[in-house]
């Protein structure tokens, strides 16, 4: 199907494709991540991503290209997880700029627009990485100049761009020496080209996706000279999910409610601070995004009457979805549904509360079903009115100098990051990063001059950071890679220091602290000059996988050796889900017996999937 330029609704239409194409790869694309750990995300961080865009898209719909580009780089600024999806947003923020005030889009303006937006990209990576989404972004965008020159055919465009993005895929592996030794090509740029072949498919006027989720245009797209195609991603592994490592009663906040408040025009300011605060009360993952006389509202709740009631008071709810998660947790610990984790690379207590993800607005037409089981849709309501006792307390609160948000996972790591002083804590991490939406919805929940934000996790720092250029007040993103990082960083806070002393204090702490986790290997793997059987307990340092053992406790000493080979007076025992109380006394007389100068410090932190986190301080 030959076709010269596309207007606002059939770009939106390709974009629809392209997030089609990337939902129904996400496990596939978790399965790439190099470690054969059970935490994977980069597909579902790009495909929640991709959601955010398309629902803000399908929300402001146009017939003008730029205007439509526009919807979709909000949603995803706004929606970005995770490294991979903040690059993701990039690219398409850079898109956007290029494409504005533009009615239609012809192949020279489509390859300016990737172009600027591979530009965008490099600039909000400090350190970009070759062999990553980024390589075959920016291989593509200089073979869709190429194209550009030599034919107006947008079809054809778009094949030999999907055609250089796959063989640069396909070359990622000689870039980046982890990649060739396990044997994987880069997750994120595989995501990147399932982006791109599902702008193929509709070009050609072919499905997205068939039930397998497999390609379904191979034939037609012929390769350009010297190309060839993605290699298909390897179906994850099989082991336990890690849903089944989270007790469903642990799911604090049962409702996951969204909904759109509907403002009477000319009405009174939306209280925004004390619908917060009155939503605060009994709930957590509070965004409230207000765009003229639409409220859009998002919590986790114990009380969703109540949470109706606040906001009828306000106006008219329209598209109400209420979830429980608790249920659909039980659902995905049932044998049929289970799904097979994937692989990433190794973070420190990282995992979240398993809430499927929706596929993108739009999505049914392709083929898609709701992957929460409920249908797209408005909902009405009946019998539910507002009660006086029941609307937000307006009280304003005085401001304070600081306010601190930090991100971990587990209860009882929570609990220790509230008691040194936190004042917001995110649930999230490695298989489930909060959004950037959700980092900025808990700066700006705060009633506080500047606010200080620990990531605890590197797959977070790209949000955390885009957060912070988003916010109404100052934000510094202290860059925390895990969870005993950020704890060692609040120990150094003093309130009533000056901002900058305090930053230079918490780094210098944070920036001493070792830190190990022992976790289970998904799959066999050679790796750091370790065999690596599936099942075995597997001691990670940093970046590298030091010990492999068959117990938790082996793989502990194992480790622990090494992060003490340099000497150290304070070692810190996070236990996680699964570690036994005695499992942590026999480390504790193991290090009594061999390191009796150190001083230990055991806390439950209640971590999934890592039984055993450790900190060692100078």
């Amino acid at each position: 199907m030959s076709r010269r330029s596309l207007n606002g609704k059939e770009w939106t239409a390709m974009v629809l494709a392209g997030a089609a194409r990337l939902s129904a790869n996400e496990s596939r694309i978790n399965a790439l991540n190099v470690f054969p750990v059970p935490d994977g995300d980069t597909g579902t961080n790009m495909n929640l991503t991709m959601t955010a865009g398309v629902a803000e898209l399908n929300h402001k719909p146009s017939d003008e290209v730029g205007r439509a580009a526009e919807a979709l780089s909000k949603g995803l600024l706004m929606g970005a997880r995770g490294n991979s999806g903040v690059i993701l947003s990039q690219l398409f923020r850079g898109f956007a700029r290029a494409a504005q005030g533009e009615r239609e889009m012809n192949a020279t303006q489509f390859a300016n627009a990737l172009q600027q937006g591979v530009d965008t990209a490099y600039k909000a990576v400090v350190k970009p990485v070759e062999g990553t989404i980024l390589t075959v972004a920016r291989e593509a965008a200089r073979q869709a100049a190429t194209s550009a020159r030599r034919t107006a055919d947008l079809t054809e465009f778009m094949r030999e761009v999907l055609a250089k993005a796959s063989e640069t895929l396909n070359r990622t592996p000689e870039m980046l020496p982890v990649l060739k030794q396990v044997g994987v090509v880069d997750s994120g740029g595989q995501g990147l080209v399932c982006l791109y072949e599902g702008f193929l498919a509709y070009l050609t006027g072919m499905p997205a996706v068939d039930t397998a989720g497999e390609t379904m245009f191979a034939a037609a797209a012929a390769p350009a000279p010297q190309a060839s195609r993605a290699v298909p991603a390897p179906k994850p592994s099989a082991g336990s999910a890690a849903q089944a490592k989270l007790e469903t009663e642990s799911i604090d906040f049962p409702y996951d409610m969204e909904f759109f408040i509907q403002r009477a025009p000319a009405s009174a300011p939306f209280p925004e601070k004390s619908f917060r605060q009155a939503l605060e009360r009994d709930g957590d993952s509070i965004i409230l995004i207000e765009d003229g006389d639409i409220v859009k509202v998002h919590v986790h709740s114990r009380r969703p009457g109540d949470v109706l009631n606040y906001a009828l008071a306000h106006g008219e709810l329209t598209h109400l979805h209420i979830l429980n998660m608790r249920e659909q947790h039980r659902e995905l610990l049932r044998p049929a549904a289970a799904a097979a984790p994937g692989t990433a690379a190794p973070q420190d207590g990282t995992a979240a509360a398993p809430v499927a993800p929706k596929p993108p607005e739009g999505a049914e037409a392709l083929g898609l079903e709701a992957a929460s089981g409920i249908p797209a849709g408005e909902y009405e309501l009946a019998g539910v009115t507002a009660s006086p006792e029941s609307e937000p307390n307006p009280d304003a609160h005085e401001m304070a100098a600081y306010g601190v948000v930090a991100v971990s996972v587990g209860e009882g790591n929570a609990e220790l990051f509230r008691s040194l002083g936190v004042d917001v804590v995110l649930s999230g991490g490695q298989s489930m990063n909060p959004s950037t939406e959700d980092l900025l919805g808990a700066i700006h929940s705060l009633s506080a001059q500047s606010v200080l934000v620990l990531p605890n996790n590197p797959n977070i720092l790209l949000a955390a950071k885009q957060a912070a250029e988003l916010a109404d007040r100052p934000v510094t993103v202290l860059p925390t890679r895990t969870i005993p990082q950020g704890m060692a960083a609040m120990l150094a806070f003093q309130e009533e220091d000056s901002e900058s002393a305090n930053v230079e204090r918490m780094t210098k702490a944070f920036e001493r602290v070792l830190t190990g986790s022992v976790t289970q290997a998904v799959r066999d793997t050679q790796m750091d000059g370790l065999d690596i059987r599936a099942g075995q307990y597997i001691g990670i340092l940093d970046k590298t996988i030091v010990a492999a053992a068959d117990s938790a406790e082996e793989a502990g000493f194992r480790l622990l050796e090494r992060m003490l080979s340099g000497g150290g007076e304070i070692v810190t025992i996070l236990t996680g889900e699964g570690a036994a109380e005695e499992q942590a006394e026999r480390l504790e007389a193991w290090l009594g017996e061999r390191y009796p100068d150190a001083e230990v410090e055991t806390h439950e932190g209640g971590q999934p999937l890592y039984p055993f986190l450790f900190a060692v301080e100078p």
